[in-house]
């Protein structure tokens, strides 16, 4: 026997939130990764880079690989290779994960199953419907609305289900809707029964069409709503009035581009994910080593001969004490210096390492803090700066003129990362972009050295622009970009709810 394993891994509903700890522990050491249409990809960046990955997908009908042929390759992975199947939502409820296992046993290979958090339970709790409830009813039923299409007769007994169960969920139903609503009727069930279909459940594209079983064929064609969809039929849809809080978040539906540096953008995009939107990551910026360490090196050396140390970043602060580590030194070199941070991210960052800034100017700019030095008798002291390798000189330049003896020390550089500019054109071009957010100059800057500068300024002529602060504004409006949002406090948090407060006053 080989020493391969299958995992017949549930990826949930879509929210890759919803993921479980298990499957999370077995993707991280996957070596083949087997996946569909309905499992999130966001969950393939969980996999080691050197894992093979598969796609399997089956969208509507359209069957990328046929079912024998992805029991093939289980079979042929699962002999020597951890192999983790992901599963649109849980792979035992009409995920044919019961037909996968069987064809593993046949085989004699080794399998787990790991549960997933299923649609019919997740999709309708995302569009503020519960299956079950005291007042309306205490009993519901999973159903598929795509049968086999070898079978000639139906598993599904209308006449018993159509009325002794109080919430039906239909799982792939869309194309079969007018059948199931006429079957339903038919057997006894009332035609103004309210019904919910429900399309990409759990996502920021999510979209839900309600009506009743007599009507609702007709909305959803209207809508032209199409597959993968969850249909929900009983009283609890009319609870959704009520108790829509997915799609009611105040930026639900906006597609918003994060041009941040991707080790920063964590968490920005969670702060805007929670609010509703929906992000694409597209990091114009990347945060790479110096040519060299030996200035940052030798500073750090001579660390006590200097009376200030001031930090302009967070990825200064960073790289500033990884290097500190490596000398086998830490904070308390920092005896007798004073500390100026900018912003309060740099000044967060600094006391993670148990060093409290003596200083964190009112603004958060380079300027403010020549502000709250310049009462100070300088003359004679001396700065340590370490920052990004390119970066705007005006606090050691001006420093200089004080009679200030200043080391600018590089900790790190900015890069110009492989960005998918084709995917981004391509989303402006056919209006799938709400907002384009820039968190530094350097990022509007790497921005446009991607893209046609006057293409890329059409493009954008219908798309809110944001930025963190006034140099990021006057780097932007260099290059021939209007700002529509700027914060008051220069901080990702701030920006996330200036672009909320913008969105709020328009409509969608």
């Amino acid at each position: 026997m080989g020493r391969g394993k299958v995992y017949l891994v549930g990826a949930g509903p879509g929210d890759p939130g919803l993921f479980t700890l298990r499957g999370r522990e077995l993707l991280e050491r996957a070596e083949v990764v087997i996946y569909d249409y309905l499992a999130n990809e966001e969950l393939l960046k969980l996999a080691p880079p050197e894992a093979e990955k598969i796609y399997v997908g089956k969208k509507g009908g359209d069957h990328t690989v046929p079912q024998k042929s992805i029991n093939e390759i289980l079979v042929e992975k699962g002999r020597d290779h951890l192999v983790v199947r992901l599963k649109g939502g849980d792979p035992f409820v009409f995920g044919r994960g019961g037909e996968e296992a069987q064809e593993l046993v046949a085989h004699g290979i080794p399998f787990e199953v790991v549960p997933g958090v299923t649609a019919a339970v997740a999709v309708p709790a995302y569009a503020g419907i519960p299956l079950s409830h005291r007042d309306y009813t205490a009993s519901m039923a999973f159903v598929t609305g795509h049968e086999r299409e070898d079978k000639h007769d139906s598993k599904i007994e209308w006449e018993k289900l159509a009325t002794a169960v109080g919430t039906l969920v239909f799982f792939m139903g869309v194309k079969n809707l007018p059948e199931i609503c006429k079957n339903l009727v038919a057997h006894g069930r009332s035609p103004q029964t309210p019904v919910a279909v429900i399309r990409w459940g759990t996502t920021p594209e999510q979209r839900t069409v309600v009506g009743t079983l007599s009507d609702i064929a007709e909305r959803v064609r209207a809508a032209r709503l199409k597959p993968p969809a969850i249909t929900v039929v009983g009283e609890v849809v009319q609870l959704r009035d009520e108790l829509n809080w997915f799609e009611a978040r105040p930026l639900f539906g906006r597609r918003i581009v994060i041009t941040r540096a991707r080790e920063q953008a964590s968490d920005f995009k969670a702060l805007l994910a929670d609010l509703g939107a929906q992000c694409i990551e597209f990091p114009t910026i990347g945060i790479a080593p110096p040519p060299t360490w030996e200035p940052l090196d030798s500073a750090i050396g001579r660390l006590s001969s200097y009376d200030w140390t001031v930090f302009t970043s967070v990825n200064g602060v960073r790289c500033f004490m990884e290097r500190l580590r490596a000398a086998g030194l830490d904070v308390r070199g920092f005896k007798g210096i004073k500390v100026a941070a900018i912003g309060p991210a740099t000044a967060e960052a600094l006391e993670k390492h148990g060093l409290k800034p003596d200083m964190v100017p009112r603004e958060y700019k380079a300027e403010a803090v020549l502000e709250g030095l310049s009462g100070e008798n300088l003359k004679g002291k001396r700065f340590l700066i370490p920052r990004a390798m390119v970066a705007r000189d005006v606090l050691p330049d001006t420093l200089r003129e004080w009679g200030v003896e200043v080391d600018v020390v590089p900790a790190y550089q900015t890069v110009l990362p492989s960005a998918m500019s084709a995917d981004i054109m391509e989303r402006l071009r056919a209006g799938g972009i709400d907002c384009v957010t820039f968190t530094s100059s350097s990022t509007v800057s790497n921005f446009f050295s991607l893209f046609d500068r006057d293409e890329i300024l059409a493009q954008l002529r219908n798309v809110a622009i944001a930025s963190i602060g006034p140099i990021t504004s006057q780097t932007a409006g260099e290059y021939g970009l209007k700002i529509d949002i700027q914060p008051a406090d220069y901080t990702i948090k701030s920006l996330a709810q200036a672009i909320c407060d913008y969105f709020s006053t328009r409509p969608l």
